[in-house]
């Protein structure tokens, strides 16, 4: 009898941290993407993969390619009311291998060439999908502002 109440504890346990998960659902994040960019009077461009992106200035020289290393200035935030900032480099550029980040920034960067800058909306299904990653909870749309300063 015992047996029965501790896995009926567990499995009501379960049912409820279920609820909790928002499912990463590209219709739903595209709408958040589109109305980010509407209450911040902003046109972006879709690219096919879903992902949506700002090109400030496109940059002048070579283009990275889905496994380039970059150095970039960014800062990261989410779409919520505060603009919650999940990460900075602080105005310093930070070298990565595009091979080892999120699919938004491996579809994204290569959209801008050395020297570039502008804006990554990033759907969670190329970003962290329904994974709580520090600061940034599950299914949250990414938004990068990106400076490409270097390609390797």
């Amino acid at each position: 009898m015992n047996r029965f109440f501790v896995i009926l504890s567990l499995l009501a346990l379960l049912a409820v941290a279920c609820e909790d998960l928002k499912p990463c659902d590209y219709d739903t994040q595209e709408s958040e993407i589109l109305q980010y960019l509407t209450d911040n009077n902003m046109v972006a461009e879709k690219h096919e993969s879903g992902l949506y992106y700002i090109i400030e200035e496109p940059g002048s020289r070579i283009r990275p390619t889905e496994t380039s290393t970059v150095s970039v200035i960014y800062k990261g935030y989410l779409t919520d009311k505060d603009t919650t900032v999940f990460d900075d480099s602080n105005g310093a550029a930070r070298k990565f291998s595009l091979a080892g980040v999120v699919e938004g920034w491996r579809v994204g960067i290569p959209l801008f060439k050395e020297g570039g800058k502008g804006k990554l909306f990033v759907p969670c299904n190329m970003g962290y999908q329904e994974r709580q990653v520090g600061k940034i909870p599950p299914s949250s749309v990414l938004i990068f502002d990106i400076e490409l300063v270097d390609v390797q």
